[in-house]
């Protein structure tokens, strides 16, 4: 073991929780209405302890417990069986090792990170109990077969030749799906298209924002699991595809509406990160740029067009940014990880085509497992706790009908 390695790895884990508390609370909670402000926040915090309890339980294990199974992880590593601060876990460098318990606790706040996200796909209108419940079962049926899939050298999407360096499709892909199918299936909020809908704070939403492009090198980076040369790569690209992102978000909306605005600035922000985090580790610095302002043209495109047209409500975009920025992000990378663009390459038996063929594969895997399962967690769900609250609770807000406070007092 090297101190340096445990040592980032450490950094990085906690940036990732600085991610979801506050970076998601605050981004989320200044895009609703000031009377679901405290419910965003506490429904993000509380998927946040809820995934980390679960997670030592059995989503370890089932995630990465040992098993040879393509989509199963197996039950080797329940209450985190065998592991002690002896144990050690493997990084991408042969007899490189970092100890198990933090390899547990970096992939642990991606698992409590990546159900917070499908939060905003039905903000304001769904019950508390609803979301703690599906949490749980969505983490068990989708999250930890996908994570196992994709990273674990088992997996089926692996050992495809799948490139996910950081999450495209387990977390982003996976939460953009669910949250689309969720806005689906509970419907739109009580008056949408009539009430105004604007969000109540866009100062909290960029500080929300910057909390979350800054813990996100701890995504990025970290998961190189290394202090080494190789992590300078995804850094640089979690920089330059987030400008590519901001900048391409922002001059859409100067020539389409005359102004850009902050809320497509953050945007764009989201998009070119969502993008490079399949991808950071194989492409190149201005390769990221392109990609970055590529996903905030198709994001922008799915927001301010597909859903207007298509008329679901997700109320603050997850499937527009992190859905369709992670689809980019994932079938880019087989385009912009060739020498020619300033990538790091096929190997020697690949192509661009071929990578592109598994990529495609992989992004239709996640989309079809995530979104069959989801739609049944979220009916089994409906069964048991029921889905929405009353249309009275919706009208006074969640903030004092769930939880008997207000984010503001005036």
């Amino acid at each position: 073991m090297d101190k340096g390695d445990i040592s980032w790895m450490m950094i990085s884990t906690i940036l990732v929780l600085f991610m979801l508390v506050p970076g998601i609370g605050l981004f989320y909670g200044g895009l609703v209405r000031t009377k679901n402000m405290l419910s965003v926040l506490m429904q993000t915090t509380m998927i946040g302890a809820v995934a980390m309890i679960v997670w030592v339980l059995y989503g370890y294990s089932f995630a990465f417990g040992g098993s040879t199974n393509a989509f199963f992880g197996g039950f080797g590593k329940l209450f985190l069986s065998g592991v002690t601060v002896e144990s050690t876990a493997a990084t991408f460098t042969d007899g490189v090792v970092i100890p198990e318990y933090l390899f547990i606790c970096f992939q642990m706040t991606f698992a409590a990170l990546t159900p917070a996200l499908i939060v905003g796909g039905f903000a304001e209108r769904v019950k508390f109990s609803a979301v703690v419940l599906f949490v749980i079962l969505w983490l068990t049926f989708v999250y930890f077969p996908v994570a196992h899939m994709v990273w674990d050298a088992n997996g089926l999407i692996f050992n495809m030749g799948a490139v996910d360096f950081a999450g495209g499709t387990v977390v982003h892909i996976n939460a953009g799906i669910a949250a689309l199918v969720g806005a689906i299936i509970i419907g739109k909020r009580h008056n949408y298209g009539k009430d105004n809908m604007a969000p109540h704070s866009m100062t909290l939403t960029m500080v929300g924002a910057a909390m979350l492009w800054v813990g996100w090198f701890g995504f990025n980076v970290g998961s190189n699991l290394e202090a080494n040369a190789g992590a300078t790569l995804p850094m640089i690209n979690t920089f330059t595809a987030t400008a590519g992102g901001i900048v391409a978000w922002s001059l859409i909306e100067a020539l389409s509406r005359g102004k850009a605005s902050m809320l497509g600035a953050v945007s764009g922000m989201i998009a070119g990160l969502v993008a490079i985090t399949p991808a950071c580790g194989s492409v190149g610095p201005v390769g990221a740029i392109v990609l970055g302002a590529i996903s905030s043209i198709a994001c922008y495109f799915f927001v301010a067009v597909v859903k207007v047209k298509l008329g679901y409500d997700d109320s603050l975009d997850v499937f527009g940014i992190h859905g369709i920025g992670g689809i980019v992000g994932a079938l880019g990378v087989a385009i912009f990880m060739a020498p020619g663009l300033g990538g790091v390459g096929f190997g020697d038996d690949g192509s661009m085509a071929g990578q592109f063929w598994t990529q495609l594969k992989g992004v239709l895997i996640t989309i079809v497992w995530c979104g069959v399962i989801s739609a049944i967690l979220y009916k089994v769900v409906d069964v048991i706790v029921g889905l929405r609250p009353t249309v009275e609770e919706e009208v006074q807000g969640l903030d004092l009908a769930t939880h008997g406070e207000a984010a503001y007092h005036s």
